[in-house]
């Protein structure tokens, strides 16, 4: 496949103007001008339109809390125990959901998929792409993440069943003694195996170990300023990565959050303020934190705003004075680099997947319309 006169936005640091993108056997073999098709090839002329690697949703639960089903649909949280980290979120994800047809109608070609954030652990996230019949096909990275929550969630949740957690405290408490938990069954574990003894599995803390040896980030909800400091003071003590996920009050200590140097996933912000901890919730909590250096994606926390209007709220973000440059980076580059997609998604450069969307415009701007949307250099969808 080639796709040519296009205005090319790599996302690698070079817009091709008049750019061409060549494919080959679903990735992308060449970026530049005046390449050349093969002989039979499909060709598509983006003459007049935007052409950008396709959109990444960096915080969902596409699949998980499904368009139109109700509780029969719904998926995402396991409301019955505030520590679930075995739980794995492809095994509750449904790709016959509905709303994918619109996400990809969208150029959305990728996204984190988490479980929910009632539990103070929730889960083992993944980055799928956005088209497929087979959750498994569909994988980019699995785990990629371990979902944990702070704030009003957990509290109402455990509140309403009167067990712990119901206060704040409560919720680090028991995120602090699992940490520990498995720091300890690290050591039984690597003991074990230097003595060659049996060691009897522990699927909470086995998903776990990935997180204490850096391989994976925890993924946080945190909303409140309080939360996210909390968020913060406890990945500092555990040495562990971690992405701060929503961010809403990110304005409010910016200073804070860069130097503790966690990235911040921010939204959704297209939304009602429809508890406590959203009243300070704005589009320039985006502009605040990129201008300061965080690293930032937007996101539409599918289904609380549908993921098809991710490139709207990136452009909301864009009138409250995001730069254009960052907000497109943070529905691309930034956001699989964040989620540990960037080796395959995020960018148009040789080598990469090729998952693109074609545009008749600027994609942040309400009047312009996906054209084409290709996975796997494949076209999954074109507008009629």
């Amino acid at each position: 496949m080639l796709i040519k006169n296009g205005r090319v936005f790599t996302m690698a640091g070079k817009v091709y103007e008049n750019g061409c993108v060549l494919i080959e056997n679903g990735k992308i073999k060449e970026v530049g001008e005046e390449l050349t098709a093969s002989f039979g090839e499909e060709i598509i002329d983006a003459r007049g339109g935007w052409v950008l690697p396709g959109l990444v949703d960096a915080h969902s639960h596409l699949g998980t809390h499904e368009a139109n089903m109700g509780f029969e649909g719904n998926d995402t949280n396991e409301i019955t125990d505030p520590i679930t980290p075995q739980l794995r979120v492809i095994d509750g994800l449904n790709p016959q959901d509905k709303a994918f047809e619109a996400v990809r109608a969208s150029g959305v070609t990728t996204t984190l998929v988490a479980p929910g954030s009632v539990n103070v652990i929730g889960g083992q996230c993944a980055v799928i792409k956005t088209y497929g019949r087979c959750v498994d096909e569909m994988v980019i990275v699995e785990p990629a993440a371990v979902k944990i929550a702070f704030g009003e969630n957990p509290k109402r949740a455990y509140k309403e069943l009167e067990k712990m957690p119901s206060t704040r405290m409560a919720i680090a408490g028991l995120l602090r003694q699992t940490l520990y938990e498995a720091k300890a069954y690290q050591v039984r574990k690597e003991k074990a195996a230097e003595r060659e003894e049996y060691f009897a599995v522990d699927l909470k803390l086995e998903a776990l170990l990935p997180v204490l040896e850096g391989r994976i980030p925890v993924k946080a909800h945190a909303h409140r300023a309080d939360d996210i400091l909390t968020a913060i003071r406890i990945a500092k003590e555990f040495n562990v990565s971690m992405t701060l996920d929503h961010c809403t009050e990110g304005h409010l200590i910016t200073d804070y959050i860069k130097e503790a140097g966690f990235p911040a996933i921010v939204g959704p912000t297209m939304s009602a303020r429809s508890k406590i901890e959203l009243t300070n919730r704005s589009f320039f909590t985006a502009v605040k934190l990129a201008a300061s250096g965080v690293k930032i994606a937007i996101t539409t926390d599918h289904p609380v705003t549908q993921m098809q209007y991710l490139p709207l709220c990136a452009g909301l973000a864009v009138r409250e004075g995001l730069p254009l440059e960052d907000a497109l980076r943070a529905i691309t580059i930034n956001a699989a680099e964040i989620i540990g997609a960037a080796d395959r998604v995020g960018s148009i450069e040789p080598g990469k997947d090729a998952d693109l969307a074609i545009f008749d415009g600027n994609p942040l701007q309400t009047l312009t319309k996906t054209l084409y949307t290709i996975i796997d250099g494949r076209v999954v969808y074109k507008k009629e």
